[in-house]
């Protein structure tokens, strides 16, 4: 009878921790529905990645993806996908001007058919850079290209540019669900783990990543061919990261070494 008593006051206060973590959930949700802000835990207010914010603005990811469009019309029309070189840039650019218009000032607003064009902004030219590293790749091996190592340099560096940018692309639309995601707190999870997270007294209480972090953290991982101060968290960013660092190797390997073969 004895030995039974602790046994049963452990299953009430259980009972009681769940029942008070499952309160304190409904309150942080009803604050984020109603007022669009979460209330203060412990007497320290939730960091802005996790919490509903005003969304980041649209110009960062606009400027990159228009860099990454006009990168491609300084790629040979004989390692695009469809001729004359400038029909699929120009295609792009009128998603882009689409999604501009559409939305230019906040990336906070749930919209179906803007996530769709934003997706199929990504994958036109996610799909051109990739044919232009096969068939630069390709061309390499057969001895088709590089003649000059001026003209490869300037191709390789375009191509091996765009994809950082478009691997920037495709971190910043899946982590946490997406940016609108992001900004409605819909998703805690995160599939990137940042300084800012780990360390929220280096930065400011409103932080949260934006594309720029996300452009970053191709860069260094495109360069570096590893990750460096940003971790993958889940099974979907680290397969990204590593297909990322695959590209980056052979269009490096192969341009440098052929570049520095016929250098005079």
């Amino acid at each position: 009878m004895n030995g039974s008593e602790p046994d049963g006051l452990a299953s009430v206060h259980r009972r009681l921790d769940d029942l008070e973590h499952a309160v304190a959930r409904r309150v942080e949700e009803t604050c984020v529905a109603l007022l669009g802000v979460a209330p203060r835990a412990a007497g320290k207010e939730m960091p802005a990645w996790r919490r509903r914010t005003v969304g980041e603005p649209r110009w960062q990811v606009a400027a990159c993806t228009a860099v990454a469009i006009g990168l491609q019309v300084a790629v040979p029309g004989r390692l695009v996908v469809l001729r004359p070189v400038w029909v699929l840039p120009a295609l792009e650019g009128v998603l882009l001007l689409a999604l501009v218009l559409a939305n230019p000032h906040r990336i906070n607003r749930q919209s179906r058919v803007l996530r769709m064009l934003g997706l199929a902004l990504a994958t036109l030219i996610s799909f051109a850079n990739a044919w232009s590293v096969v068939s630069l790749a390709e061309g390499l091996v057969r001895g088709t290209e590089g003649e000059n190592a001026g003209p490869l340099l300037v191709t390789g560096g375009a191509i091996w540019l765009t994809n950082v940018i478009v691997f920037a692309l495709w971190y910043w639309e899946f982590d946490r669900g997406g940016p609108v995601a992001r900004a409605l707190g819909t998703d805690p999870y995160p599939d990137f783990l940042f300084v800012q997270m780990t360390s929220p007294q280096l930065a400011p209480p409103d932080w949260e990543p934006a594309f720029a972090d996300y452009l970053y953290l191709a860069f260094t991982n495109a360069a570096a061919f590893s990750p460096t101060d940003t971790m993958p968290l889940s099974r979907w960013a680290k397969l990204a990261m590593t297909v990322q660092s695959a590209v980056s190797i052979l269009t490096v390997a192969l341009i440098v070494a052929r570049a520095v073969n016929i250098l005079k």
